[in-house]
């Protein structure tokens, strides 16, 4: 049986795991908690086989965690994090993995197979050695993506049904003006917020979104392909499969994504 332990400051990412762990075979979720610290004492409490890791938490991070424990004491780490920046680059040659938020079934059922057969293949000296090689790539990316965020939001809080929710800018794919207010539209679900598209498109960064018309701002990195039906008529289609009209004075800047994205190219 893989014992497993979640550190997480996020209560519903906690739940989610909570809830995902129990389904999965010879998998035990024996101990949870809710910062660094707690996290630290758990580990040397428990000695669990595999530690859910939440890279950033406010005080006591991910990386504080890790700094703290002896190598003797250092488990199997499996990295959890909202941001695909901190992601693939870190992990490709190392036995440490990553899932992104929100965790899907699938993604960690696969981090912990593999984590399960690394366990037993890998030294622990190779593994510690490859852990701190993964820690100071992630840290160099954070420094860099905290620079370069600084000026532009990494987060909203929306109200929904009697409660505010947190809606990460890179979930985002779309967001349109309506009225007074301005709706996100975010990995299926949609969120309202008072305010004018000016004023959220200056929040966000420029570089990972482009206007498409007057009343609308899509992510373009969401963007699967453009279609012309007509002359002069483009339209973009999101990944998600939600096609949007380009305005007429806002084709420039989707003919400039289509010289300058190979992909949206081809």
């Amino acid at each position: 049986m893989l014992a497993v332990i979640a550190v997480d400051d996020e209560a519903l990412a906690l739940r989610r795991l909570e809830i995902a762990i129990p389904q999965m075979p010879d998998v035990s979720l024996i101990g949870m908690a809710r910062n660094g610290r707690e996290g630290l004492d758990l580990i040397r409490k428990l000695r669990p086989d595999v530690v859910l890791l939440d890279i950033q938490m406010p005080g006591f991070s991910g990386f504080d965690l890790l700094d703290g424990l002896e190598p003797n004491e250092i488990p199997q780490i499996i990295f959890v994090t909202a941001f695909e920046s901190f992601a693939a680059r870190a992990f490709e040659v190392s036995a440490i993995d990553y899932v992104l938020k929100p965790v899907e079934f699938d993604r960690l059922n696969a981090a912990l197979t593999r984590a399960r057969r690394n366990l037993h293949l890998a030294s622990s000296e190779r593994r510690v050695s490859e852990l701190r090689e993964v820690v100071a790539q992630l840290r160099g990316d954070s420094a860099a993506d905290e620079e370069h965020d600084a000026q532009y939001a990494r987060e909203f809080w929306a109200q929904r049904r009697g409660e505010f929710v947190r809606v990460p800018v890179d979930q985002l794919d779309w967001v349109e003006a309506e009225r007074d207010y301005v709706r996100l539209h975010a990995r299926g679900q949609s969120y309202m917020l008072r305010g004018t598209l000016a004023t959220m498109e200056a929040r966000l960064d420029p570089e990972a979104f482009v206007r498409i018309r007057r009343s609308a701002l899509i992510r373009t990195d969401r963007i699967a392909s453009v279609r012309k039906p007509n002359y002069g008529d483009y339209r973009v289609v999101l990944s998600s499969g939600q096609e949007l009209r380009v305005g007429k004075t806002y084709l420039r800047s989707i003919r400039s994504l289509l010289t300058t994205t190979p992909a949206l190219r081809a």
